[in-house]
């Protein structure tokens, strides 16, 4: 029985999406972090993708015993680790062995994804017996999440120190296991959305929600440990309590009776491929032209060409998504489709 799709989700998935494109526009065509608004949609764009990743991974009433494990555990690595590597071979070529630390070349978000379950699944079943599972469980999360922050900070420092044991964490991606934190909190939304629905229908709680943003936005960073992480964890709780209320009260623009609600629901059906595709279409070679753009110190022309060129990479992605699918053997490989 195939499950129903909730379209305001799969059209949060397919804005998560693009902005990803976006972003790398930025960093990888334009050379340019601080432009196009790219600095504030940092602060949301990844919390709202693994937000929304541990929504959609929360199951009521589901039982890990050891079949669902290893099945889950499976499926998993069928979906997130073979397609991750298989890419990264294809994209890096002679450069492979070079590109398995932390951010694996770019292709981090899945692999760091695959841990992510990992991490839920064991500290569920630590914590199992206690009665207070949920406290506990985000506690391991803050563990979790403020270590592997503060060893981001102090990484060239620690590198020394602890030698082989850097190239160890690094595979690991242990640096980008800071956003295990929202993905945490997407579980615990799913598992309380009545209490979290009430909540974030009123505006007493969104109005400082978007205040607190806002704020964090537009203040100077502190680099000091606590100060840049509670930044962190502040900014991207509110951006993703933001975006999916957003979603969630409007539903009705994104339904598929909507053409902005059909395409960013394709888009966001298609999240995978395109971000294993879409480093290969970057229009890296508009760099000269794009620092031209720059020396106009326009940044809403900035948004506008930065736009443009990240749809047609979405749509090249897209369209070469379809012809691959076309191919039940490179759809399984390639993007972890289930064999029917």
């Amino acid at each position: 029985m195939t499950k129903e799709r909730i379209q305001y989700i799969d059209a949060m998935r397919g804005l998560t999406m693009f902005l990803v494109v976006y972003s790398h526009i930025c960093v990888f065509c334009f050379k340019a972090y601080f432009i196009a608004f790219n600095d504030v949609l940092f602060l949301l764009r990844m919390p709202c993708f693994f937000f929304i990743s541990g929504w959609l991974f929360y199951k009521y009433g589901r039982t890990w015993d050891k079949t669902t494990v290893k099945e889950v555990i499976s499926n998993k690595f069928m979906v997130q680790i073979v397609p991750t590597f298989i890419f990264l071979a294809l994209h890096e070529r002679l450069n492979f062995f070079h590109q398995l630390g932390a951010f694996k070349g770019g292709y981090w978000f899945t692999f760091a994804l695959f841990f992510y379950f990992v991490i839920y699944i064991l500290s569920t079943l630590a914590l199992r017996r206690c009665k207070y599972q949920d406290e506990w469980m985000l506690l391991v999360t803050l563990v979790v999440s403020v270590a592997a922050y503060w060893y981001d900070i102090n990484y060239h420092s620690l590198s020394h120190q602890i030698g082989w044991g850097s190239d160890v964490l690094g595979f690991l991606g242990f640096v980008t296991w800071r956003y295990y934190l929202f993905f945490f909190l997407g579980t615990v939304t799913k598992k309380y959305f009545d209490e979290f629905q009430r909540l974030t229908d009123r505006l007493i709680v969104m109005i400082p929600v978007i205040a607190i943003f806002v704020l964090i936005a537009i203040l100077p960073r502190d680099e000091a440990l606590l100060s840049a992480y509670t930044r962190f964890a502040m900014s991207g709780i509110c951006g993703m309590v933001m975006v999916f209320t957003f979603f969630r009260k409007f539903s009705s623009w994104f339904t598929k009776e909507h053409l902005l609600g059909r395409c960013l629901q394709y888009v966001g059906t298609r999240t995978l491929d395109i971000y294993l595709l879409h480093f290969f279409f970057l229009p890296e070679s508009l760099l000269s032209y794009n620092q031209m753009l720059l020396a106009y110190h326009s940044t809403w022309l900035e948004v506008l060409v930065v736009t443009v060129e990240a749809l047609i990479v979405v749509l090249v992605c897209l369209v070469v998504s379809y012809i691959l699918r076309l191919s039940p053997f490179l759809a399984h490989y390639l993007f972890g489709v289930k064999d029917k």
